[in-house]
């Protein structure tokens, strides 16, 4: 890109850079301290996610029945759970699987997600009926539902969980893609490409796709926070994670007779979700206010 070429007060020239839609972008993002507190919490889980070997020396799956449902102390900072496990350890590895089920159930969503939404937006008649309606049946049961019948389908565990969070959430990112394919293939640009002779695929990939990664990247965002709650969800029901992998969400399920006993085995894996979801929802808001120009002064 040019760079534009100013006169200082000294007479000799200053090269100042363009200025693009993701540099405005990024300058925005940057002055949104909500957004930042967001990248720092989520930051550090991931922090104690890669780390969490060096953070504790306990394991996460071996406990002393004579040292249960003890509270938080010197030597075990988040108290032990019904089975004698210290609670900080397992919340510290519950963070990996949180990550990473929201994470990678998200990138699946949003890979089939925008090529069903390119296909059917681009090509329309037959194939985007098709497509649409089957987009129609999925957003026509709630979504938790239909990613217990799916599980129920595959059988309990993490990866059949993160298949159907991954499922469940395609409809979202292939509607969005979708609808703004159908107002960029009318654009002037597009509209020259095809007149030079362009294949329909290097439209879709160099000039319809690189337009429509905003709306992606915010409800890509948001969309971890909400997978995040939803593996929970499904961990609480017996269905995700089995024992004894230390999900946040089947722990708050084991430790709920003993809440008023041993309130610290909820508190703790619940305080990690609800700062995890937090901080991606103050990424995505702070994404969405920086990357829509309907926001910006």
């Amino acid at each position: 890109m040019a760079d534009i070429t100013v006169q200082t007060s000294t007479g000799k020239p200053m090269e100042e850079p363009v200025s693009s839609p993701w540099r405005d972008a990024w300058r925005a993002l940057r002055k949104n301290k909500a957004a930042i507190a967001g990248f720092v919490i989520i930051f550090f889980f991931i922090l104690v996610a890669i780390f969490a070997p060096l953070l504790t020396h306990y394991k996460y799956d071996e406990g002393e029945l004579l040292l249960k449902n003890k509270p938080p102390s010197s030597e075990h900072w988040f108290g032990t759970d019904y089975n004698g496990r210290d609670v900080f350890t397992r919340v510290v590895y519950g963070a990996r699987i949180s990550l990473w089920v929201g994470t990678f159930s998200v990138l699946g969503s949003i890979v089939v997600g925008t090529a069903l939404g390119l296909v059917a937006g681009y090509y329309g008649r037959w194939i985007d009926m098709l497509i649409s309606r089957i987009f129609d049946v999925m957003l026509a049961f709630p979504s938790i539902l239909l990613a217990i019948a799916i599980v129920a389908i595959l059988g309990p565990s993490l990866q059949n969980a993160l298949i159907a969070i991954s499922i469940i959430n395609i409809p979202t990112f292939g509607r969005l893609v979708r609808s703004r394919v159908l107002s960029l293939k009318e654009e002037e640009f597009v509209m020259a490409a095809r007149a030079l002779g362009m294949k329909d695929s290097r439209i879709i990939l160099q000039h319809i796709l690189p337009n429509s990664l905003a709306p992606i990247i915010v409800t890509g965002t948001l969309g971890i926070a909400t997978a995040i709650i939803e593996a929970a969800a499904l961990g609480f029901l017996g269905l995700g994670a089995q024992p004894p992998e230390p999900e946040w969400g089947k722990m708050l399920a084991d430790s709920r007779q003993y809440i008023q006993k041993a309130p610290w085995n909820l508190i703790f894996p619940g305080l990690s979700i609800m700062l995890t979801v937090l901080g991606f929802n103050l990424i995505g808001d702070g994404l969405r206010d920086a990357l829509d120009p309907r926001m910006k002064n």
